[in-house]
């Protein structure tokens, strides 16, 4: 019976999507196992999040308010805390760089093992068995953890976001535990970039563009008109942000963000394995290259070979039109 304590992400707005990933891990993993699950909801904004936590399943909701922004030691030594008090057995959250940059922290002070990324899980006989993407998604290695405690983090796209059970957890507020290292940080702040547009990563439709926009200028007059007339997400290849054609975190691959929208459209993108490690999850691939033998048409669902510069703004007139029909 494995007891399960998901670890929130907060925004200033209230629950990241992300964390609903994370829930549906917890969920699949109590539910092999007859156990259970729990969420802890951490940060200045624990209490006002708690109320939303606490329509997905869990059972209970626990709440810590850290206040003064983020500081991973202080919030390691907390849910460290938590999870020795309620005496769980595996404590996950999602793989986003809040989870990358927490998790192996809270780890290290529960002596657990690490389950880092994983894209898949399997219950035997009660044995938690992790599936993890290895070789830029070529390989796929199971793994299981020996250690009394365990701690995952799992890939966003790869678990459906938990949906609302209809009921109401408990809520249980938790001490805040002092640590030592985290005395001598300070928190100055954090420049987030925002948009209009959604959240790449949460997105059901994304549009991405390679190197072959050729310029900064081409991606705001030719593709961004396009992302705006989907309602979508914009995205780049590592080329392209190397080129310094879009900021780095819009670019999509191993190295950069993961994504699985419904639609994920490739626009002048050859398709190299790295950035295929990060999108060809999606459910339906579409990519545009005047390249018919580009490495993108092996995952594609519809390739179209044509300019770029060509067909981009007439697919764009096109949606427009459909849109206002």
């Amino acid at each position: 019976m494995a007891k399960v304590l998901v670890i929130a992400e907060l925004t200033e707005d209230g629950v990241r999507k992300a964390t609903l990933s994370a829930i549906s891990f917890a969920a699949q993993a109590a539910g092999g196992t007859g156990g259970s699950f729990d969420v802890l909801s951490i940060g200045a904004a624990a209490t006002g999040a708690a109320s939303k936590l606490a329509s997905y399943g869990a059972g209970k909701v626990l709440t810590a308010t850290v206040d003064g922004g983020y500081v991973g030691e202080r919030y390691a030594a907390t849910i460290a805390a938590a999870v020795k008090n309620g005496a769980y057995d595996v404590v996950a959250c999602c793989a986003t760089a809040y989870g990358k940059d927490l998790l192996p922290r809270v780890a290290v002070k529960l002596e657990a093992g690490i389950a880092s990324d994983i894209v898949g899980l399997n219950v035997d006989g009660g044995t938690l068995k992790y599936r993890r993407s290895m070789y830029a998604g070529n390989v796929l290695g199971t793994l299981t953890l020996s250690t009394a405690l365990q701690a995952v983090s799992v890939r966003q796209s790869e678990f459906e976001p938990a949906a609302e059970s209809g009921g109401a957890s408990a809520v249980e507020a938790v001490d805040v535990v002092d640590d030592a290292v985290a005395s001598r940080i300070r928190f100055v702040g954090v420049d987030v970039v925002k948009s209009e547009r959604p959240e790449l990563t949460e997105a059901d439709v994304v549009v991405s563009g390679g190197r072959a926009l050729k310029s900064a200028e081409n991606f705001t007059n030719v593709l961004e008109p396009l992302v705006d007339a989907l309602d979508a997400a914009m995205g780049a290849s590592r080329a392209a942000c190397d080129a310094g054609y879009v900021p780095n975190d819009l670019q999509v691959g191993q190295t950069g963000k993961v994504v699985a929208p419904k639609l994920y459209l490739a626009v002048g993108i050859s398709g190299a394995i790295q950035h295929l490690a990060g999108m060809k999850g999606s459910k339906t691939i579409v990519a545009i290259n005047k390249d018919k033998e580009a490495p993108i048409a092996q995952v594609a669902d519809y390739f179209l070979v044509s300019d770029l510069f060509e067909a981009v703004p007439a697919l764009t007139e096109a949606v427009k039109a459909a849109k206002a029909g």
